[in-house]
Formats: structure tokens, sequence, C-alpha cells
């Protein structure tokens, strides 16, 4: 049988696919459906330094072949998940990956140091979040912020570094380059993409930050094509996620470059995602002759 185990930074996961960060919870509900061992990696919900209630609802929308959110990062807080959700996290037998965001260095850097005196495996910086410092601006817009960012979490980060890129860029590939440059261990992408959608009725925006974050089917493409360029750009490994639904994209994206693959949107119309996905990637390498589904990534050959 064909072997789906995956090695990032050191780290191996027992397939390539893991829950992403923000439609996971902590795993807990979605245990109900099955040992949540299927997935090789579960990225935790965003977390702050601390509580945070998140943005007023409505704050979750579908649109055509995706969904619209605004939440704002609710979370209980860096503490609350250290001493109430970790340990229950490392005993589903998965590698377990922090993810979190905040609005200034300093707030990066005090988790990362907190989290590196756990036992996670992995600490995945979410950088389209806005810094205060810097008028609002994302950390993730330029290279120069998100060379300084990397640069003073990784001082403070002992756990394997992924940073979390933002698809709202005008180069992302220089955008990578420079987190690599500073420190990144590796890179996941994307994160959503900016959109938004009035009720024609109410002459409002359908959630009540007016805009949000679009993710699922509807960006497959733009993150085919950004995984891509990064692929062509940087050597450290690429987490590749944004509209993976079927076990075809699973295929089509590590092509297009990617080590491992999140996997989120996908989840709320269909638990057990997973589940299909990692069948229908062990048949099509049994069906292909290929012996490990590391023998896929970066395997595109354009024209």
């Amino acid at each position: 049988m064909s072997d789906l185990k995956v090695n990032v930074c050191g780290v191996e996961f027992n397939n390539p696919l893991i829950a992403a960060s923000g439609t996971f919870g902590f795993g807990r509900e979605f245990s109900e459906f099955y040992p949540l061992s299927v997935f090789g990696g579960i990225s935790s919900k965003g977390i702050t330094l601390s509580a945070r209630p998140g943005n007023p609802s409505p704050r979750i929308a579908e649109t055509e072949s995706g969904i619209l959110n605004a939440v704002g990062l609710q979370n209980p807080g860096v503490d609350h998940f250290i001493e109430k959700d970790l340990q229950w996290l490392k005993e589903q037998n998965t590698v377990v990956i922090a993810n979190i965001a905040g609005n200034t260095a300093e707030d990066y850097c005090a988790m990362a140091e907190k989290l590196s005196d756990t036992d996670i495996d992995f600490v995945e910086m979410n950088i389209s979040c806005p810094n205060v410092k810097s008028g609002g601006v994302q950390f993730g817009t330029s290279c120069e912020s998100v060379g300084a960012i990397t640069d003073a979490v990784r001082k403070h980060c002992k756990k394997p570094l992924m940073v979390k890129l933002s698809p709202n860029v005008t180069d992302i590939a220089s955008i990578a380059k420079s987190a690599e440059y500073y420190g990144a261990d590796a890179i996941s992408m994307i994160n959503t993409l900016t959109g938004m959608r009035i009720d024609i009725n109410t002459r409002r925006p359908i959630i009540r930050n007016n805009t949000g974050g679009l993710s699922g089917a509807a960006v497959f493409p733009v993150a085919v094509r950004m995984v891509n360029q990064v692929y062509n750009a940087v050597k450290i490994p690429i987490i590749g996620m944004g509209g993976i639904s079927k076990w075809q994209d699973a295929v089509e994206m590590l092509l297009a470059g990617a080590t491992a693959l999140q996997i989120g949107t996908v989840l709320f119309n269909d638990p057990y995602a997973p589940v299909k996905i990692n069948e229908g990637l062990r048949n099509y390498l049994d069906e292909n002759n290929l012996s490990s589904v590391t023998e896929l990534t970066g395997k595109v050959q354009l024209w």
C-alpha cells in the first residue's frame, strides 16, 4: 500500500492532511465523528495573548462556492489553550500546530515564548492581522513587515515556525522569500481573500464587519497559482490550502508544490472529507504506481 506519510521540518505527519485553523476549533466537536488521527495534524483555532470575544454577528455567511467570515479571532487566550486544550490534543495521535495571532510584535513574541515550553509540534504565525503600531496595516502585506515580524518571533520561538501568508498582496513570492530569509521553517498558504457581499433588500453587507475573508472552493485556483509561484521561489516546505474539497484538489495542490495540505471550509458541509480525501490519495498513488505521496510534490509540468 502506498505511503501517505510526510515529513515537514523534521516532524512526521501520518498523512498530509491538516485541519485548518479557524474551521476546527480545538477538535473536540469533530472527535465525535472519528478519531482525530485521520488528520496528519491539527492547526488550532487562532490564539491571541488574551481572550477575545470576536466580532458582533452576523459574522459568517455562505456565498456561491464559499464562505465569507469575519469572526474576529474569538478564542480563550494562550494560557487557557495551554492549560485546558493542549494536553487533550496531544492525546489524539496527531501533530499539534498552535496558530497564533496578534496586533503587535510583542504579542506574537510573548505567545511564541510561552508555547515553546509546551509539547506543541509547530507554531503557525498568522500575519493577516492589523499591526496597531503601524496604523492598522496587516503584518503580511510587505516584504519589510513580514521580515520584521518573522525575525522578531524567530528569536523567541524554539519550535518549528510556520508563517501563514495572506494572498491580499501584489507579489507573494517575494514575501515568502522574506519570511524564509528571516527564519521561517515553513510557509502555509493561502489565508482568505478579502471579499464583500451586499443584501439587496436591506442594502447592508451580509456580515456586520462589512468585509470578510473568502474561503472555500471559489478560491482554489488562486491558491494553486500562488503555491506554485512560491514553490519556485523558496526552498522551505509549503503547506498548501485554499478551497481543497476533494482528493483531486489535494493531488493538484501537491503537484503545484505543497508538501502537506490544510483543509477547512469543506468540513462545514462534509465532516468526513478527510477520510474521503485520504482514501482518494491512496487510490491515486496505487493507480499511478507511486509508493509515496511525497513523489507528487512540485511535479507539475508547466508549458
